[in-house]
């Protein structure tokens, strides 16, 4: 059953993927850019990690996209953001001084005291993609981006990610912080611009790492989620013809010859294998929905993992379609 009231993914200005680490969502992140770009938007995606993935995900040949970005397609820019250069970047919109500021943030002191620091790479990452989304070009002038795809921290930084502007304004009350966390907490809480997407796999961690997650950015932080992304589904292992192959190998006699094939047993524990894993992502794809409240798009498993673009590509159809409730 499809969920009433239901906005395109591609209708948000910020779409914000996060999920467990391993469940998909550089992958989820990687899709939805390109499937926004080949749909006619300009499109950013960024990364937050040390090691970049998204562009040799899109493009084996794409170069390292870095903090100054780099166009992988018509309409789609990747970039890195580490949280130094887009400090000293906002310094230096500050002070006016960037010899100064690269001398200061370069300092290896300087360096190890704000490692240690808590919260300022967050409010700093997140401020930056607020000034992104900010950017104008075109006269008459437009954003320059129609859709920011950010592939954020794993869950359990991925909420602290979240929650920084928050509790910024909360413990400082007046002054530029206060005012730049506070137009960074307005971004994040406008539902017509931004959207959380979480991504699990139908398994019993991601599943329960899932529910806490939606609960936290959704009701306490208030942060829009309106459907989960359960990944690596999979399938229904046989025909519909004949859904109950696994029953009638069992039933023949287990040392009938096959010719080249393994015995009817060794057929039938197989197939009985297949059959489990399938009821298993059934129940805890339903388990993820009736926990989260919230309806879930399913993403195919591919049983070679991402070995190339056109298998990114692939799964775009599927990450566009409309969320469902499980019958």
């Amino acid at each position: 059953m499809a969920a009433d009231s239901q906005r395109s993914l591609l209708e948000h200005r910020l779409v914000i993927v996060t999920g467990k680490g391993g469940t998909g969502k550089t992958t989820v992140s990687a899709t939805l850019a390109l499937a926004a770009a080949r749909a006619g938007l300009r499109v950013l995606v960024a990364e937050m990690g040390p090691d970049e993935q998204i562009p040799r995900l899109l493009d084996p040949r794409a170069p390292q996209a870095g903090y100054a970005g780099c166009s992988l397609l018509p309409g789609l820019r990747a970039i890195r953001i580490d949280p130094f250069e887009a400090l000293a970047e906002y310094l230096t919109l500050q002070l006016g001084v960037r010899a100064v500021v690269d001398a200061v943030v370069r300092n290896k002191a300087f360096r190890q005291l704000m490692t240690a620091a808590p919260g300022w790479r967050e409010l700093i990452t997140l401020g930056k993609i607020w000034h992104l989304a900010q950017l104008d070009t075109g006269d008459p002038p437009r954003h320059e981006f129609d859709l920011i795809v950010v592939d954020a921290p794993a869950t359990g930084h991925g909420v602290a990610f979240l929650d920084v502007p928050r509790v910024v304004v909360s413990a400082v009350r007046a002054g530029p912080l206060h005012a730049h966390a506070e137009r960074v907490e307005q971004l994040l809480e406008d539902p017509d611009q931004t959207l959380v997407l979480p991504v699990a796999l139908a398994e019993e961690l991601p599943a329960r790492e899932i529910a806490e997650l939606t609960d936290r950015v959704r009701d306490e932080m208030g942060i829009s989620i309106d459907r989960v992304i359960v990944n690596a589904v999979v399938g229904a292992p046989f025909p519909a013809e004949i859904s109950d192959l696994d029953e009638a190998l069992a039933r023949l006699d287990g040392d009938l010859e096959l010719g080249a094939l393994p015995s009817p047993r060794v057929l039938a524990r197989c197939a009985r294998y297949l059959r489990s894993r399938h009821e298993l992502n059934r129940h805890f794809a339903a388990e993820i929905q009736h926990t989260t409240g919230l309806p879930i798009v399913e993403l195919p498993r591919l049983a070679e993992g991402i070995q190339s673009p056109d298998q990114i590509s692939s799964l775009a159809s599927a990450l566009l379609a409309d969320p469902v409730f499980l019958e």
